[in-house]
């Protein structure tokens, strides 16, 4: 569990970054930026798969090529647009606070599988979550990236469309890769990308075909930092942070892996106090508090679980359903 819980920690200090971003490429479309980042993630994915591409085509049944494709889908493409648009439209802060009910939202949907404790013992370690849920959005909306308020309200919207996907996503990524042992994290990490670089492929050029779709913005746009952003997080936030990520999925039940994507939100917070160049407010400052209190609460809880059961025992081998991916993320 202790290398599943650190996994976590790192892909959330990676996935972090997928939050300033669309603040950087503002200039740039949220299909765009999908597109870009994808197309960026299929090339690094496929250069890694090249080696062993011939034996994992052997290995791929039908059921896999759905599950990629519906993944790539939920928890790659539709879920980055969609974020972007609540970063541009919204902000940083809200769109994160919205993204950070991942735990509960993920929580909810997993309580009846295999390795999820009761929500009875998980109601005290969720109350510091929800209550860091409720400061940061106060503190969002009382500070709005946007004077106009159907903007913000697009905005909200789409960070909530965003949490829906990756929460549904994150559950049944967790799930097949439980069921469907036969191949390993970095394989289907792998897997992963390059269904996501074909998928992104097909959507830029349907949308190219289509004439005005990547011409909505000014033209005069940095492609150079365009390119150089999409591809360190290509790497950083989908190669190296879903790997990571897939690590954690096995070696964690399924309300554990729910608190730990708390720690996308605390990077993306904290990113965002760098990049606005000043420290967090009072009302953001308890939230990380809360939500750091919460998350510590909660890996001591499931202790006990995991000891009882010997879930640690048969993380990797036997298809327990019990871990929450994302980000994915």
């Amino acid at each position: 569990m202790g290398i599943g819980v650190l996994c976590g920690l790192l892909a959330g200090a990676l996935w972090g970054l997928v939050f300033i971003v669309p603040e950087l490429l503002a200039s740039f479309s949220p299909l765009e930026l999908a597109v870009g980042r994808y197309l960026a993630y299929g090339a690094m994915a496929f250069a890694l798969l090249l080696p062993r591409l011939r034996s994992l085509r052997g290995r791929l049944t039908r059921a896999d090529c759905a599950a990629l494709v519906r993944h790539a889908l939920a928890g790659n493409l539709v879920y980055y647009m969609l974020l972007s648009v609540g970063v541009q439209y919204a902000g940083v802060g809200p769109t994160s606070l919205i993204v950070g009910m991942l735990p509960v939202v993920v929580t909810l949907l997993g309580r009846h599988d295999h390795g999820a404790l009761p929500l009875r013992r998980l109601a005290l370690p969720l109350l510091p979550v929800a209550a860091g849920i409720a400061c940061i959005n106060v503190d969002a909306f009382a500070h709005p990236a946007s004077s106009d308020p159907a903007r913000t309200a697009i905005g909200i919207a789409c960070a909530t469309g965003a949490l829906l996907c990756w929460s549904w996503y994150a559950l049944d990524n967790a799930r097949y890769l439980k069921r469907n042992p036969h191949f390993g994290s970095g394989e289907w990490s792998a897997l992963y990308g390059l269904s996501t670089g074909i998928l992104a492929l097909v959507l830029g050029a349907a949308a190219w075909a289509g004439g005005d779709a990547f011409s909505s913005v000014p033209a005069a746009r940095d492609w150079t930092l365009f390119w150089t952003c999409n591809a360190l997080l290509a790497l950083g936030a989908s190669v190296i942070g879903n790997q990571l990520w897939n690590v954690a999925s096995r070696r964690v039940p399924v309300t554990l892996s729910g608190q730990l994507i708390l720690f996308e939100t605390l990077f993306a917070l904290a990113y965002g106090f760098v990049y606005r160049g000043h420290g967090p407010r009072p009302l953001e400052l308890a939230a990380i508090a809360l939500l750091v209190c919460g998350v510590t609460w909660s890996v001591r809880a499931h202790a006990p679980s995991l000891l009882e059961t010997g879930h640690g025992d048969l993380a990797e081998g036997d298809g327990v359903a019990g871990a929450a991916h994302r980000h994915q993320a």
